[in-house]
C-alpha cells in the first residue's frame, strides 16, 4: 500500500509542478511540449528528468528542435560600477580623455582589473564578451607609460608594453581603440601583422613606438631577426589567452616569453623592474596549462572576473534544430534568406575551413552575397573581408572560429 502512495504521490507532485509551472516562462520550449521545462519547476527524486533532445538518435527525430532561453525576461547587465575611473586609480590626463568618447563609469571588469594592474601584479582577467576587457588593460599600460616615458631613453623599435593577439583582425581592431586614445595623450601605437614579414625583414620599420599592439607569429619573426628590440618591454599582454595557451599556440608563446623578465610583481618605478604580465580572454580553464610556468610563476597569478563569465548569455536564445545530412544546406538558405530579408546581419560559424568555404559559395550561388575568413586564407584574400561585414556593405559572414575571438561586430 505504501508502494502504491508513494506512486502515486510522486505522479501527482509532478503533474501539480508542471501545471504551477507552465504559468511561468518556458527556460527550454521545444517542438514536443511535454518535454518543454519551466521557470521554477520542480522534480521528482524518483523520476528521471526528460532531456529536451530525447531520442535525437533515432532516424525519425530529423526536424525536431528545442530553444534555450536563459534568463529571457530579464535585461543584461552590463556592471556598470557606482565607482569613478578616479576611484579605481585611473589618472586624471586619461580620465579626460574617456569621458570625452563618453566613458563616465567603468564596468565591473573594469573596476577590478585596474588596480591589480596598477599595483603590478600578473593578473587574468575573464569576463563575458563586450564588457571592456579591451579598456580594462589598456588604460593601466597607457598610465605606467606615461609615468614611465619622461624619464627613459627613447629608442626605435623598442616598445615599453606589447599586446599579442592570435589573428590580424584582433590586433587591427585593439589596435584602432589603443589608438584612439594615445594620439590625445602623446603615447605612440604601432600595429603590426603579419602579411608582408619577409618584405619587413629587407626593409625594416624603424620608429619610436611605446605600445605595440601586434599577431604572435608577425612579433616572434621580427624579435628573432633583432629587428624588434625586448629589453625595455615592461608589460605583456595576451589578449585571447585561452587560445595562445592552447595546444596550437603555446610551443611559440612559451619560446617567447622565456625571453622575458617576468616578476612575480613589477616595481612600478622609474625605471621600472621586470616585466608584468597580463592574460585577457572571455573564457578560462579553472587550471592554466602546466607549461605556462616555463616563463610565470602560476602562484603570481591575480585572477579577476565577473560573476557573468561561462554563463549563457541572457538576451540570446539558443536554438538547436536536428538535421539529416543532406538538409543542413536547404534550411540554412531558409534561415539565412530570413535575417537578410529583415536586415538582420548574420554569421555563421564551421568547424572545418572547408565546410566554411562551401557556406560562402553555396550561399552567393543561391543569390545570398556573403563573405568568408578563415586561418587558412590567404593574406591578400582576407583583407577587408570582416570589415564589409561589419560597415554593412555585406550582411552574411561565413567563418571559423578566428572571428569568435574578440572581435568587436557591432555596427555604428
Amino acid at each position: 500500500m505504501s508502494k502504491l502512495r508513494q506512486i502515486f504521490n510522486t505522479s501527482y507532485c509532478r503533474y501539480y509542478s508542471v501545471q504551477q509551472a507552465k504559468k511561468k516562462l518556458p527556460i527550454i520550449s521545444c517542438k514536443h511540449p511535454e518535454l518543454n521545462h519551466y521557470e521554477g519547476q520542480t522534480y521528482s527524486k524518483f523520476e528521471g528528468i526528460k532531456l529536451a533532445s530525447k531520442g535525437w538518435l533515432h532516424p525519425k527525430s530529423k526536424n525536431d528542435h528545442f530553444t534555450i532561453y536563459y534568463e529571457a525576461n530579464k535585461k543584461e547587465k552590463i556592471g556598470v560600477y557606482k565607482k569613478s575611473f578616479e576611484e579605481v586609480g585611473v589618472c586624471n590626463e586619461l580620465r579626460e580623455v574617456i569621458i570625452a568618447q563618453g566613458f563616465e563609469q567603468p564596468t565591473a571588469i573594469q573596476a577590478r582589473a585596474i588596480p591589480a594592474i596598477l599595483e603590478g601584479y600578473n593578473t587574468v582577467v575573464t569576463a563575458e564578451t563586450g564588457c571592456g576587457k579591451t579598456f580594462a588593460y589598456l588604460l593601466p599600460i597607457f598610465q605606467h607609460i606615461l609615468e614611465w616615458k619622461p624619464n627613459l631613453n627613447e629608442e626605435f623599435n623598442s616598445p615599453l608594453a606589447v599586446v599579442l593577439t592570435p589573428s590580424r583582425e584582433l590586433a587591427t581592431q585593439i589596435g584602432q581603440v589603443a589608438e584612439s586614445i594615445a594620439q590625445n595623450i602623446n603615447i605612440n601605437v604601432t600595429t603590426l601583422v603579419g602579411g608582408h614579414t619577409k618584405q619587413k625583414m629587407l626593409n625594416p620599420p624603424i620608429e619610436y613606438c611605446d605600445l605595440l599592439v601586434t599577431t604572435l607569429g608577425a612579433y616572434s619573426k621580427l624579435v628573432t631577426t633583432g629587428i624588434l628590440k625586448i629589453h625595455n618591454v615592461h608589460h605583456v599582454v595576451l589578449d585571447e589567452a585561452d587560445t595562445l595557451l592552447d595546444d596550437s599556440f603555446i610551443g611559440k608563446v612559451g619560446n617567447l616569453l622565456k625571453k622575458f623578465s617576468i616578476h612575480h610583481k613589477v616595481q612600478i618605478q622609474v625605471p621600472p623592474v621586470g616585466c608584468q604580465l597580463t592574460l585577457v580572454s572571455a573564457t578560462m580553464p579553472h587550471e592554466l596549462p602546466e607549461s605556462v610556468s616555463s616563463f610565470v610563476d602560476p602562484q603570481s597569478l591575480r585572477t579577476v572576473a565577473t560573476s557573468n563569465i561561462h554563463k549563457l548569455l541572457p538576451h540570446v536564445p539558443q536554438k538547436f534544430i536536428r538535421l539529416g545530412k543532406a538538409q543542413k544546406p536547404v534550411e540554412l538558405l531558409k534561415l539565412v534568406q530570413a535575417d537578410v530579408n529583415s536586415k538582420r546581419p548574420v554569421m555563421i560559424f564551421s568547424n572545418k575551413t572547408s565546410t566554411c568555404d562551401f557556406v560562402s559559395m553555396f550561399l552567393n550561388e543561391n543569390n545570398v552575397e556573403c563573405v568568408n575568413i578563415n586561418g587558412q586564407m590567404a593574406v591578400a584574400l582576407k583583407l577587408g573581408k570582416f570589415e564589409m561585414f561589419k560597415n554593412g556593405t555585406v550582411n552574411v559572414l561565413s567563418c571559423t572560429d578566428i572571428a569568435s575571438r574578440g572581435l568587436d561586430t557591432t555596427r555604428g
